[in-house]
């Protein structure tokens, strides 16, 4: 992808998102979105092209409730490594795996029920570019067929620096002293641009878009969509302390993920979740 920052794909490459979303912060994200997903898709067999899924934690989830999942990422290495997820789900296959472009899948125009765009959108900085893929989710999708495309905040990277400032053991926590970190946290406040060309600023993403929901909304609308249901996947629960340890336990487990229901769909905070998802169908008539 020409646009993406060049570690970014070579994060990706290395196998970074390998268990992401089963640790941390990203207990809480798979959760929830598996709950957003279930309230609203299609019933199964229904089609569904999961573009920039990574390595498939959610196609194979998918897949396994009766789904025809087909799985898209512009990683090699993501791609092969969906494979090993095939011992966690017996009898359970994905449809497709391929190594593709979100903004050119090679598959029939109307020809998905749901698509999932959970990468994209924040990996490509140019808005042309993020239009493209859009538009071709938009061409694959049937006359009113969902997408679930998910987006990062640009108060994520900002509170998430707050939330360790000068604490000892966290690789962040002094970098909002650094005059540099605090001018591009600035700018991505202003524009949605975060401009960290090789990670060579602050830890953490490279250069990326950053989404308020009002933005998301707007860019989906020239996408070609009517935009149903913006959520908050992690409300203010991703700022908890051992979230694993949390997560682990059936009580505290079921009360964060309650203070992200709580959260979610609060206009005026919906921004602290770090990471949005949106629920978007197919207007006909674009």
């Amino acid at each position: 992808m020409k646009t993406i920052d060049a570690t970014v794909l070579a994060g990706y490459n290395a196998g970074i998102e390998r268990n992401r979303l089963r640790v941390g912060i990203g207990l809480i994200e798979f959760e929830r979105t598996k709950e957003i997903l279930l309230e609203r898709l299609p019933v199964p067999p229904a089609v569904i092209y999961d573009i920039g899924g990574a390595y498939g934690e959610y196609a194979w989830w998918l897949a396994s409730t009766g789904y025809e999942v087909h799985l898209f990422d512009l990683s090699e290495t993501n791609i092969h490594m969906s494979a090993e997820l095939a011992d966690e789900y017996p009898g359970t296959r994905l449809a497709s795996a391929s190594v593709c472009d979100a903004r050119a899948i090679p598959r029939p125009d109307a020809s998905a029920d749901a698509v999932l765009l959970m990468g994209p959108l924040y990996s490509i900085p140019e808005y042309e570019e993020r239009m493209l893929a859009l538009r071709e989710s938009h061409r694959l999708l049937k006359d009113g067929g969902l997408l679930f495309s998910a987006a990062l905040t640009p108060y994520s990277v900002f509170v998430s620096r707050l939330a360790v400032y000068h604490e000892d053991d966290s690789p962040k926590r002094r970098e909002l002293d650094d005059p540099a970190v605090l001018s591009m946290i600035a700018r991505a406040l202003e524009d949605g641009c975060y401009i960290n060309p090789e990670k060579k600023i602050a830890n953490g993403i490279g250069t990326s878009h950053l989404h308020t929901a009002k933005a998301l909304r707007e860019e989906l609308n020239c996408g070609g969509f009517v935009t149903e249901a913006v959520h908050g996947v992690m409300g203010g629960a991703w700022l908890a302390p051992n979230v694993n340890e949390l997560m682990a336990n059936e009580d505290t487990r079921r009360t964060l993920m309650e203070s992200v229901r709580m959260l979610d769909g609060h206009e005026e905070i919906i921004g602290l979740s770090g990471h949005l998802l949106a629920v978007a169908r197919k207007n006909r008539n674009k």
